[in-house]
């Protein structure tokens, strides 16, 4: 799997609390080095246009193909970001965004396509986000969903460990933006 990650730059935008030691996220950039991490100055304060100018910081520092992995506030973020401006971002996947609802910034988001290939997965039982809602924000980004089933928030509390189904999630979308670019 390694192989198709060397091609690419994947960075890691975590959400509230900044993804602890157990958390899937933290446990990938353990398993890959190379895979950089999104840093905010405030983990605790969720704050939509500085969370996302540290994306487009993050992204702007380096022009290769990227790979951004979102969770929860983080996917908002991102979100954000890549629909001002999506240079050099290949593809996104978004784990459990937070309701933008919750955090009063729906209008602040696109109601429309994304300009980049994106996944979104999703829980059943997710307390930041009910499953119905997280399809419509999927339908309206056009990014296609995955129903995780139970799993919670998709957080270290779920229990995944390095959570494998999520980097074969991530390796199909590294290698749609591959195959992308040598057909381009």
């Amino acid at each position: 799997m390694t192989g198709v990650f060397e091609q690419l730059r994947v960075l890691i935008a975590p959400g509230l609390h900044n993804s602890g030691p157990d958390h899937w996220q933290s446990r990938w950039q353990r398993l890959y080095p190379a895979f950089e991490r999104v840093q905010q100055d405030d983990w605790k304060q969720p704050d939509l246009a500085r969370w996302s100018a540290r994306v487009d910081a993050l992204r702007g520092a380096d022009e290769r193909p990227t790979l951004i992995v979102a969770h929860s506030f983080g996917a908002l973020a991102t979100v954000h970001s890549v629909a001002r401006k999506p240079d050099h971002v290949v593809g996104v996947l978004l784990v459990a965004p937070a309701d933008p609802d919750k955090f009063k910034v729906a209008a602040l988001l696109p109601q429309q396509a994304l300009p980049v290939p994106s996944i979104m997965v999703g829980s059943t039982n997710d307390p930041w986000m009910a499953a119905p809602r997280a399809e419509l924000w999927a339908r309206r980004w056009h990014s296609r969903f995955i129903n995780g089933g139970p799993l919670g928030h998709i957080n270290a509390e779920s229990g995944l460990g390095d959570w494998p189904e999520g980097l074969e999630t991530l390796y199909f979308l590294a290698e749609q933006a591959h195959n992308s670019a040598l057909s381009a």
